[in-house]
């Protein structure tokens, strides 16, 4: 099975559409945007911007005070990697304690002359490090020039004496702090001066480093030698392992036995057997190619074969014992085997010196290692006492040398931070951002713009263009009529206030009488088994222009010769009489009532074409619609005419469009994008499936070329002006020569 892949299409002409259908609101929302944006910007005060600069070195603390107190005080240090000294003083700058100093020293308000709150002036000030250096910039924007430089010197004035007294107050803290540890730190000292001396009293500890070194020196040199037996004896167990594995494989037997096979082979008395044995069995052969086994001569030598095998294995087990099985078949080797077997017995004996010389290495390191246990112990005591001692020492004299550091600090004026740029007053004002606030107005009114369009558009619950109208009824689509009146842009006239206009009549070379000429001809072609006669033309709801499309269509068929009947059938709402501009006195109820005569009641408005209008509205038009006369009157109008055709309300509305379906050869649905809604057009086609209905087509009417994407009338246009212009060159030419 093939797999079916469905792609989502983006109609972008669509949301062209869109935009284009609600221009005027949403043109409007955009103006009203711009507007805004424009009078912000341009109502804007000029803002001033003064800037002022501080220069840091690295912050103190209390336990740098206390180590190096000189010359920490007045540096900078940071907690971790992720922040700088400098953001840390940025946070100080703009603490709310400085500000509130700064709006009290310069009285500063606010525009209705309260006192100026310390978020509102945080809100206009700027601290931020200048990156790669230790200098932070103080940035402050007003409308006075003055009033911004006064406020970043004031700021960081304050700043630099509040970081004065902290300085001061952390040098007091630390002086304090010493002036308390060395009484402390002295007995520290003494105390680990005594228990180091008692340590070598009692472990009689003279030089522990010496004989440590000794000690070591000893247990390298054994590893030494143990990895040199180690290295001969793994050579050495090599070399075994080689020559078992090539004794094994040409003797065909494991070591054990290629060793007891070599002594078989080297015993006189065990060869001289084997080699009576195998002279015996070769006479046993001869003689049974001779005889047979019942023999005497080869019974005889049998006994004599069974004695000597006998015999070879005492000898064998003479040799190797009774434990070692040996295979009696080939208990002869030769010199090459022999002297294999002999290299392994070597390598086994050398084997096995070696590997008592690594154990013994091994026992004597052990013993050297056991004895020199107790050295580390005392060492690492000494040294810990010697740590205490030394740290002891090293605290006092740095506590003495702080204490005269951090007395010298604390009656000096010492700061983080001096001003390297004061603010002064700014001469222009900065920029006051109007284009970029223009700039946001005109994208903030292009997206509201695009977003007013959609909901507008989405809230319209009409049938927008002409696609839509075919995915919607489904109906073989039978033609397509242009919308030919021009519509102002503010104020545009009501359908129902008009008259429909005739094209087919006044305008024959018009894109749109060429439309009801194709309708006319997809009426003639859609079904040519079955030629039409009566039709009935209807549409979903009011106003959709059925009497125009009627009126129209009836033009052409009759231009073509056919004598066509155009009946007026909307008895509620009847137009035909007001296009062709007629009385309606007599029509087509009086027709069906049977007081006055069809002769009567017609009317012919040009050749070939008969108009019958409605006539008086009646109270009941759908029973006079569904009477036996009806159905004559329409048996009577198609044999006295060509065509006929029937304009009816719309089927949403009233069931006489329903009614006059069956009696005829089918219904012409028209529709109009911009007033049928989607619920009305679902009713009505429901009305038309559930009624059995032959719906012959679709007609859409009104179409705004502009409108429609999928429209060929764009190429249409362009056709006809052309062949208009040249009618029109032609007619002339024909004038000119008729004067003369």
């Amino acid at each position: 099975m093939e797999s079916k892949q469905y792609v989502e299409d983006i109609d972008f002409g669509k949301y062209w559409l869109i935009l284009r259908r609600r221009l005027l609101p949403a043109t409007s929302v955009f103006v009203l945007v711009v507007i805004l944006a424009a009078t912000a910007a341009f109502s804007r005060k000029p803002t001033y911007e003064a800037q002022g600069r501080l220069l840091f070195k690295k912050n103190n603390t209390t336990s740098s005070l206390v180590t190096e107190a000189g010359g920490k005080i007045g540096e900078l240090d940071t907690l971790n990697m992720l922040n700088t000294p400098v953001d840390t003083e940025a946070q100080v700058v703009t603490s709310i304690p400085l500000l509130q100093k700064t709006i009290a020293s310069l009285n500063l308000k606010d525009q209705k002359g309260d006192p100026l709150k310390p978020e509102d002036l945080l809100g206009v000030l700027t601290v931020k490090g200048i990156k790669g250096t230790d200098v932070l910039q103080l940035t402050f924007k007003s409308n006075d020039p003055k009033e911004a430089a006064a406020v970043v010197n004031k700021l960081m004035s304050l700043y630099i004496e509040n970081n004065i007294l902290s300085n001061r107050a952390e040098a007091a803290a630390a002086r304090e702090f010493i002036t308390q540890q060395l009484p402390k730190t002295e007995v520290n000292v003494r105390q680990a001066e005594a228990d180091l001396r008692s340590f070598k009293e009692k472990n009689s500890v003279v030089v522990l480093e010496e004989e440590a070194k000794s000690a070591i020196k000893i247990t390298g040199d054994l590893d030494a030698q143990i990895s040199t037996a180690q290295a001969a004896l793994d050579d050495v167990t090599a070399q075994s392992g080689a020559l078992r594995s090539q004794i094994e494989s040409q003797i065909g037997q494991n070591t054990q036995q290629a060793i007891a096979l070599n002594s078989l082979s080297q015993s006189p008395g065990v060869q001289e057997t084997l080699k009576e044995l195998q002279k015996l069995e070769d006479k046993l052969a001869v003689q049974r190619s001779r005889f047979q086994e019942e023999n005497p001569t080869v019974v005889s030598l049998k006994s004599e074969e069974a004695s000597l095998k006998r015999l070879l294995q005492e000898r064998i087990e003479a040799v190797i014992g009774s434990q070692q099985q040996v295979s009696g078949d080939n208990l002869q080797i030769g010199e090459l085997q022999q002297n294999l077997i002999a290299e392994l017995v070597k390598t086994e004996v050398k084997r096995l010196g070696l590997a008592n010389q690594v154990a013994s290495l091994s026992r004597a390191k052990s013993g050297y290692k056991q004895r020199a246990n107790m050295l580390p112990r005392l060492q690492q005591g000494q040294r810990d006492l010697e740590r205490q001692l030394e740290g002891a020492q090293v605290t006092y004299q740095t506590l003495l040398k702080n204490l005269q550091e951090v007395s010298i600090a604390e009656n000096q004026n010492v700061g983080n931070a001096r001003v390297i740029a004061y603010a002064l007053v700014p001469a222009k004002p900065v920029d006051s951002k109007k284009k970029l606030i223009l700039g946001g107005g005109i994208v903030a009114g292009s997206l509201l713009y695009v977003v007013t369009a959609f909901i507008i558009d989405l809230m319209d619950p009409s049938i927008k263009t002409v696609k839509e109208v075919r995915q919607l009824f489904k109906y073989t689509w039978l033609g397509m009529i242009p919308y030919s009146k021009k519509k102002s842009f503010f104020l545009t006239r009501k359908l129902e206030d008009s008259v429909p206009q005739l094209p087919v009549r006044d305008a024959p070379h018009s894109i749109s009488s060429e439309a009801y000429r194709m309708l006319q001809a997809n009426l003639e072609f859609l079904s040519p088994d079955k030629e039409l006669k009566v039709i009935v033309v209807t549409s979903s709801v009011s106003k959709e222009g059925k009497s125009t499309v009627s009126a129209n269509l009836a033009i052409a068929m009759a231009k073509l010769g056919r004598r066509v009947l155009l009946v007026d059938a909307d008895m509620r709402h009847p137009m035909q009489h007001h296009i062709w501009d007629l009385a309606n006195a007599v029509g087509l109820s009086e027709v069906i009532v049977n007081q006055a005569e069809f002769k009567m009641a017609v009317r012919e408005v040009m050749d070939n074409l008969d108009v019958l209008p409605s006539g008086v509205i009646p109270p009941d038009s759908v029973a006079l619609l569904k009477s036996k006369r009806m159905a004559s009157l329409i048996e009577e109008f198609s044999k006295n005419y060509n065509f006929v055709i029937f304009d009816t309300p719309p089927l949403v509305l009233v069931a006489d469009a329903i009614n006059l379906g069956k009696m005829t050869d089918g219904i012409l649905l028209v529709s109009r994008p911009g007033l049928l809604d989607r619920v009305s057009a679902a009713a009505a086609k429901g009305f038309l499936l559930q009624s059995n209905q032959h719906v012959l087509g679709l007609v859409v009417n009104g179409v705004n070329v502009e409108n429609e994407p999928d429209s060929y009338f764009h190429h249409a246009k362009t056709y006809y002006k052309k062949e208009l212009t040249i009618s029109q060159i032609t007619m002339s030419k024909t004038g000119k020569n008729s004067n003369r």
